[in-house]
């Protein structure tokens, strides 16, 4: 088995991290939060005082970070892990950041001569523990082959998206979609309950019929329906709003600096937004349809 080093243990990191573990990797471990690091370290991980110790003799990076200049600096930075690993490590970065950082930095991976990929990854805390995430990998032929194996131990589906920042462009564009249908099915679920239909009915009908989607059939926004659903669970983070907010916030850039037109996309950005600053930021993003039905909009 490989050496890994992990750079980044916050709630999906951290699940994450262990996945490598259990598939029998050593793991050297990597972050601003002790806590983070001593609960690897009781599991098996090395625990490192820098990045550039955390990235010195080891087969493999991953990082999971909050944003673009986080990764830039951790990467590119003075003692960074583009001036510590060694020939042969494979690099992967799976945060969600934009696509022009993320091209930036597997640009400067390439001119190290070093394989590269951007790997955002989709599932929330529970899949990241249980090591069943989507991966959506940027890249080229050769890097994905080699961060594969890697990913495979993390994740369920790993889906080679394309050239460098092809992965961020799939997690952006996939996580709009999520935002833009999560609201509809709230908007038509309350709408439900003003017109004296049960939710339980609508759900037995549009999980059959053309309203069907994810965010109906396997995250139900109402308790009852979908019993493993945050809504049952007084909308506890599965994937917090503040993370949804993030993502519809990079995918306004992408859009901006593409030329892309994304009205409805805009729109849910506002009303997470609206949500978000309520004192919902931490909550799970299907608690939007509570703001929904008291008409906070």
């Amino acid at each position: 088995m490989a050496t890994v080093a992990f750079i980044g243990l916050g709630n999906m990191g951290s699940g994450m991290a262990a996945n490598l573990l259990r598939a029998g990797h050593a793991l050297k471990v990597y972050d601003l939060n002790e806590g983070a690091i001593a609960a690897l370290q009781e599991q098996g991980a090395t625990p490192a005082a820098s990045v550039s110790e955390a990235a010195t003799g080891v087969d493999a990076v991953v990082t999971m970070l909050p944003a673009g200049q986080h990764v830039k600096s951790v990467y590119m930075g003075d003692k960074g892990i583009l001036d510590t690993v060694s020939s042969g490590t494979i690099l992967m970065d799976c945060s969600t950041i934009d696509v022009d950082s993320a091209r930036e930095v597997i640009a400067a991976a390439t001119a190290a001569g070093l394989d590269m990929v951007d790997a955002p990854v989709s599932g929330g805390v529970a899949a990241a523990a249980g090591g069943t995430l989507t991966f959506m990998v940027g890249g080229t032929e050769t890097a994905f082959a080699a961060a594969k194996p890697y990913l495979d131990a993390m994740g369920a589906n790993i889906i080679h998206a394309g050239d460098a920042g092809a992965g961020q462009a799939a997690k952006i564009c996939n996580n709009m979609m999520l935002a833009i249908q999560m609201i509809s099915v709230s908007e038509a679920l309350v709408l439900a309950e003003k017109l004296g239909l049960s939710a339980q009915k609508l759900f037995d009908i549009s999980s059959k019929a053309s309203g069907q989607c994810w965010s109906l059939t396997s995250y139900c926004p109402v308790p009852g329906p979908v019993p493993t659903s945050p809504a049952n669970n007084d909308y506890k983070a599965g994937f917090a709003a503040a993370m949804m907010l993030k993502d519809l916030r990079l995918a306004r850039e992408a859009a901006a600096s593409s030329g892309a037109t994304t009205p409805l996309g805009e729109l849910s950005e506002k009303l997470y937004t609206a949500y978000a600053d309520a004192g919902n930021a931490g909550k799970d993003f299907s608690g939007i349809i509570n703001m929904l039905r008291e008409g906070e909009v």
